[in-house]
C-alpha cells in the first residue's frame, strides 16, 4: 500500500481510545489524539468504510494535552489516555457510553451519569501479566505480539512493580508470567481494589432496600449475592464455573442458593416460581454480554428491576436496547473508571418494569 501522509482535524474520541478525523468524507481513526487537535498522520490500514492512521506529530495541541508519565506510552499496548488529563478521560468515557447506547442500543436520550473516578489515577493495578522472550520482559505492543521491554508500569502498584523487578533479575524463560500483590483469597477478583469498592457501593445503591428475591446471574463466587443477601428474603445465584460455585456455597448465608450451570438454562424456572413483582435480577456477564435467550426470558417473564453490571459498553448497549424494546424502562446508567489511562469502561445500568 502506498504510504499516505495527511493533516487531519480530530473531531471526537471513539470507544476504544482512538481519535476520529475525516479524509475525503472517510472516517480515520488516530490513537493518542484529542478533539480539536490538528495532527499529521500516516494512513496504515485502509478498510471499505474507514481507515486507521499512525500519529506522526501534533501540529496544534489541545490545552488538555499533557506529557505521558510512562516512557513507552504509545508503543506498549496497555494505556490509551496518558496524554490527556484525568478529568477529560472521565468525560470521554461517559460520552462514549452515551454514544453507544444511542447508536448501538438505539435508545433515545439515555440518562448517563458522570463517570465515577478511581480513587487512584496511577499505581492502582494489583496484578499484571507480562511476557518474556528475546531477552525482553514487558507487555505486548499495541499491534501484534512484539514485546515492549518494561522496567516499571505506571499503573501497577508498587508491590507489583517490585515483583516485576525481581522477575527481570532472573532473566525469565520465554512465556507469560502473572504478577500480583500477595494477599488472602478473595471472592471478588478485581484488578483495582479502590475502584472495585466504588462499583460495589453503586450496585448496593441501585438495589435499594431489597425485596423478595435476588437472582444473581453470572454470579462468580457470589460476591454481590453475599453483600446483598441481608436485604432479600432469598438469593439465587447462577454460575457455570464449578470452582466459583463451590466458593459461593461455602461463604453463603442460609437464604442463599447457588446453582452450577448455564444462566439461560436455569433463569426461566426461577422466574416462573418467583414473585416477579418483588424480584431483582442482577446481570454481571462476561464481555460478550448476555445471551439472546436471557434477554428473551426477561422480556417474557419480566421482573420489577434489573441491574446490569458490564465490562463492555458496546454489548451492554445491545442488550439494554433489546430490554427497552421489550418493555423495560432504562433508568440511570453510571460508568465506573476501573482502569484509568486505558480505554476500558465498567458500567452499571438500572432498568425497571411495571409488573
Amino acid at each position: 500500500m502506498q504510504k499516505i501522509k495527511c493533516e487531519l482535524l480530530i473531531e471526537r474520541v471513539s470507544y476504544g481510545g482512538a481519535g476520529i478525523g475525516k479524509l475525503g468524507g472517510k472516517v480515520v481513526f488516530v490513537p493518542f489524539t484529542i478533539p480539536g487537535e490538528r495532527v499529521l498522520v500516516e494512513i496504515v490500514r485502509q478498510k471499505k468504510n474507514f481507515a486507521e492512521a499512525a500519529l506522526l506529530s501534533v501540529l496544534e495541541p489541545s490545552p488538555d494535552r499533557r506529557k505521558a508519565l510512562c516512557p513507552v506510552f504509545g508503543v506498549c499496548g496497555g494505556c490509551a489516555y496518558q496524554h490527556v488529563d484525568y478529568a477529560t478521560q472521565l468525560e470521554w468515557k461517559a460520552d462514549q457510553v452515551r454514544d453507544l447506547l444511542e447508536r448501538v442500543g438505539r435508545i433515545a436520550a439515555p440518562s448517563v451519569a458522570a463517570a465515577l473516578a478511581s480513587p487512584k489515577e496511577w499505581a492502582f493495578r494489583n496484578r499484571i501479566r507480562v511476557h518474556s522472550g528475546d531477552g525482553l520482559t514487558g507487555f505486548y505492543s499495541k499491534h501484534g505480539h512484539k514485546i515492549v521491554d518494561v522496567e516499571s508500569c505506571a499503573i501497577a502498584s508498587a508491590e507489583v512493580n517490585e515483583e516485576l523487578l525481581r522477575l527481570r533479575a532472573t532473566r525469565p524463560a520465554p512465556g507469560e508470567t502473572s504478577l500480583a500483590v500477595k494477599r488472602e483469597v478473595r471472592y471478588f477478583e478485581q484488578t483495582n481494589d479502590g475502584a472495585a469498592e466504588v462499583l460495589v457501593r453503586l450496585v448496593e445503591n441501585s438495589a435499594g432496600e431489597g425485596r423478595g428475591t435476588l437472582v444473581d446471574a453470572y454470579c462468580g463466587a457470589g460476591f454481590f449475592g453475599h453483600r446483598l443477601a441481608a436485604r432479600f428474603e432469598r438469593v439465587v445465584g447462577i454460575e457455570s464455573h464449578e470452582g466459583a460455585v463451590a466458593k459461593a456455597r461455602r461463604q453463603g448465608l442460609e437464604n442463599e442458593q447457588y446453582i452450577c450451570g448455564d444462566v439461560a438454562a436455569h433463569l426461566g424456572d426461577i422466574l416462573e416460581t418467583a414473585d416477579r413483582a418483588r424480584t431483582l435480577v442482577l446481570l454481571d456477564p462476561p464481555a460478550a454480554g448476555v445471551e439472546a435467550r436471557v434477554t428473551d426470558l426477561l422480556i417474557a417473564l419480566p421482573v420489577q428491576q434489573v441491574v446490569y453490571v458490564s465490562c463492555d459498553p458496546a454489548t451492554l448497549a445491545r442488550d439494554l436496547g433489546a430490554l427497552v424494546r421489550g418493555g423495560y424502562v432504562l433508568g440511570k446508567v453510571t460508568p465506573v473508571d476501573m482502569f484509568p489511562q486505558t480505554a476500558d469502561i465498567e458500567v452499571v445500568a438500572e432498568l425497571t418494569y411495571r409488573v
